[in-house]
């Protein structure tokens, strides 16, 4: 394995993967190249199959290893998968190229001049009878043309006409060696970099370094354990990996972004419900990014989950920074007072109303403050009760108010205090409202953006379903061109199961919302009931308001 930064993409490695030659008396296990050609094909985008001087029969035949792939690669799960499709096979095998070394005959072919690609062609070409041998002959030559509908010839004259150079090839100086050698090379070389894509798994999941990884040690162990490699399984057990990986750096955005933020304590509960809406946006998109085939949704109500937490943490961090704050600003306000009522202050005549100015300037001068946040009510009011007993003593001691003015006083500081009570509880009840109008806007922004990564992915599909279908139409009329009109009216029934996932694929537009609705809205309710309680009404009433 070869791995260099792509010369013309930015951001994209070029992964040179060499095998060891195929064909080789001397190996012990007649299977090891039918698996390496298999793991080769699973691994790559391009695959490069190398031989030498011509495309004959006999190169052909040694192509054998393209008739068996059915044999070791499975598509689906299921326990028919065996025999799949090659349709299925086509969707997601690499674009082939074929190189030949050592070309020494020229690009003819009845006299008349062709390209490399035209000389691939014209290999390729079915022989017409029914006899076995012309039926072994022609095999090869099918599952080439079936599971390779993107093909590449290229040919290389030899590098150098001096033998004793030959035999230390990979020492030699570049001016050693042909020109023609070279420009074949160049076009070679170029054509793999403009035209390689990255690999891509079935509903467009773009393989990366670490996919690459897990990919090979999935198909590697099941190999070893004498099963046959599904790439459906392959993927799967991918996504469990990738999908927890995808909740965390999601997690790890949202607590990021968050910190970064955030000032505590907020002014408000709306001020730092609005912050969490924002970081839960991007946190949501970052999992969208980096997970698939969550077809459960079991790592995306995961991360609904843990979101939750990690807001209510923030929420009581921020209640504890206000709480805080507000007693460190209520203890500085209130020392003349504390220190004063020990000392006899307002025991005496009069002392009441000099207790009360001395309250009323604490309260004034505490609500100047700014930044209290979202507790400075509650502080506060916890203040006042703790005051409420010396209040009643220096009131009922104070011998310059009369019992009737006394009542009075007592009077009007129990409608303060209920005053007080009913704000704070009209308070928290906003805040319960705030609170499950965020849970409201966490379920539509999951749903919504899983909405339209289905989409795309359901776009992905239809893309790759007509190539297929628009490859093997090119098929078909070759077929029926080369006068195998028998084998082209096979490929029909071929197409019309084609067309009709087609066709399935493009109404599954209509039915995404319901489906997204019933899987995912469910637990998402089960995970937000402030949804639930906000709205009063079930599902479809959930739907309506979404939509």
């Amino acid at each position: 394995m070869w791995c260099v930064p792509h010369p013309s993409k930015l951001d994209y490695t070029l992964v040179l993967l060499d095998t060891e030659g195929l064909g080789d008396v001397e190996k012990g296990d007649s299977k090891n190249d039918s698996w390496i050609f298999a793991l080769a094909i699973l691994l790559s985008s391009t695959f490069v199959y190398n031989s030498m001087s011509t495309i004959n029969h006999q190169a052909l035949e040694q192509m054998q290893y393209v008739t068996e792939l059915t044999k070791l690669i499975k598509v689906k799960s299921s326990p028919n998968a065996v025999g799949e499709d090659s349709a299925e096979f086509a969707g997601f095998f690499p674009d082939f190229v074929w190189t030949v070394r050592d070309f020494t005959l020229e690009l003819k072919v009845d006299g008349h001049p062709i390209t490399a690609d035209e000389y691939l062609e014209n290999a390729l070409k079915l022989s017409k009878g029914n006899h076995p041998k012309v039926q072994m002959a022609n095999l090869p030559r099918e599952c080439i043309r079936k599971f390779f509908p993107k093909r590449k010839c290229f040919i290389f004259d030899r590098p150098t006409n001096d033998k004793s150079l030959l035999a230390h090839l990979e020492d030699a100086q570049e001016s050693q060696l042909e020109p023609a050698f070279k420009d074949q090379s160049d076009n070679f070389c170029s054509y793999i970099f403009s035209t390689a894509k990255p690999k891509t798994l079935s509903g467009g999941i773009i393989v990366n370094g670490i996919r690459l990884g897990k990919l090979l040690e999935t198909y590697v162990k099941t190999i070893s354990s004498g099963d046959i490699p599904c790439l459906e399984n392959a993927v799967l057990a991918l996504a469990q990996t990738e999908n927890s990986a995808a909740v965390e750096k999601a997690t790890e955005h949202y607590v990021e972004r968050m910190v970064l933020k955030v000032v505590f304590p907020t002014e408000t509960l709306q001020d730092l419900l609005s912050l969490h809406t924002d970081c839960e946006k991007e946190a949501i998109s970052v999992f969208m990014k980096h997970s698939f085939k969550d077809d459960t949704h079991k790592f995306q109500e995961e991360l609904v989950k843990i979101l939750e937490s990690k807001k209510d943490d923030f929420i009581r961090q921020n209640e504890e920074e206000s709480i805080k704050y507000c007693q460190t600003k209520l203890e500085y306000l209130s020392k003349t007072l504390m220190e004063a009522i020990p000392q006899g202050t307002f025991s005496v005549p009069g002392g009441y109303k000099l207790y009360r100015k001395e309250k009323e300037k604490i309260m004034n001068d505490y609500h100047q403050v700014p930044r209290k946040g979202v507790k400075a009510d509650e502080v506060l009011q916890r203040f006042l009760q703790s005051l409420a007993m010396t209040e009643e003593s220096i009131l009922q001691t104070d011998q310059a108010l009369t019992e009737q003015e006394k009542a009075l006083e007592a009077e009007q500081v129990k409608r303060e205090a209920a005053e007080k009570e009913k704000n704070l509880l009209e308070q928290q009840q906003r805040e319960m409202q705030e609170k499950m109008k965020a849970q409201l806007k966490t379920y539509e922004e999951n749903v919504n953006q899983l909405t339209k990564k289905m989409e795309e992915e359901r776009i992905q599909i239809l893309r790759e379903q007509e190539t297929i279908l628009e490859d093997k139409l090119k098929e078909q009329k070759k077929l029926m061109e080369e006068g195998f009109h028998a084998k082209a009216e096979e490929m029909k029934n071929q197409m019309k199961e084609l067309q009709k996932q087609i066709e399935d694929t493009k109404s599954r537009k209509t039915s995404v919302w319901s489906s997204i609705l019933h899987n995912l809205g469910t637990a998402l309710m089960v995970l937000l009931p402030g949804v639930g309680k906000l709205l009063g009404f079930g599902m479809n009433g959930l739907a309506e308001l979404v939509q």
